[in-house]
Formats: structure tokens, C-alpha cells, sequence
């Protein structure tokens, strides 16, 4: 199995089929690419792209134009996501097409959770080549 949760003390105890619990608490906060937002990876498979995160926004974070590779999807926990398309708020869920472009922003900070199947590419010039990752 290529899938894995970083920092899980537990992992190389188990088998190939077996559950992976993780105490999300446990995990690191670790700095993205772009300023005040900060992500918890609950779950990846390098190889493939796949990603599960938890996102710490700060308030007046931007996340610069990308572009989504394949589906994106995001259950927002507090606070809320913005675009030129809506807001995502508390306890709402958005989930976004391949192809789609966007520069989401958190005026008042946000706490989510994100499901990606292959990383997002950034457009702005500053973030080209970079992952959230």
C-alpha cells in the first residue's frame, strides 16, 4: 500500500489492510506555499496525488489563482471559504470540477477539511511549480 498518513506513530505497526486511526490532535501543523494557511495531511499517496488535508486559514489568507486537476472537494468545519463563485460556510460542503480555476480567499479565518485526487497547479507567477504540500 502507497498511502500513508505522515507522523503516524502507529503506522509501521500495521499491516497492509488494516485500519489507520489517526488522532488528528497529534498531528503537526506544517506551512503551505501560500502565507496563513497552514495544513494537517490526514492521508496521501504520493505516487498518485491523492490527498486528504485539514486547512488552517488565517484570517485574510488567499490561496493565489489555480487550477484544479481533477475533482476537489471541501466540508468547511469553522469559519469560511470564498470565491468569485460563493462562500462556503460552516458546516457547508463545495466541491469543484477538473479544470476549474479560482483564487479563494478566508476574510474572518477558516478551519476544513479537503479531499484532493491529483494536486492543485498554481497560475500566479510567484507559485508556479509549487504543491500544497
Amino acid at each position: 500500500m502507497n498511502a500513508r498518513t505522515p507522523f503516524l506513530k502507529t503506522e509501521a505497526n500495521l499491516g497492509p489492510l488494516a485500519s489507520r486511526y489517526v488522532s488528528v490532535n497529534d498531528l503537526p501543523w506544517k506551512p503551505t506555499p501560500c502565507p496563513g494557511i497552514d495544513m494537517k495531511i490526514l492521508m496521501e499517496e504520493p505516487e498518485t496525488g491523492l490527498l486528504t488535508a485539514m486547512f488552517r486559514w488565517a484570517p485574510g489568507s488567499v490561496l493565489a489563482m489555480h487550477e484544479h486537476m481533477a475533482i476537489e472537494q471541501t466540508y468547511v468545519i469553522e469559519g469560511s471559504v470564498v470565491d468569485d463563485e460563493g462562500e462556503c460556510r460552516a458546516g457547508d460542503f463545495v466541491w469543484r470540477p477538473k479544470g476549474n480555476r479560482h483564487i479563494a480567499r478566508s476574510p474572518n479565518g477558516c478551519l476544513m477539511i479537503a479531499m484532493f485526487l491529483k494536486p492543485n497547479t498554481f497560475l500566479d507567477e510567484t507559485l508556479l511549480g509549487k504543491e500544497l504540500k
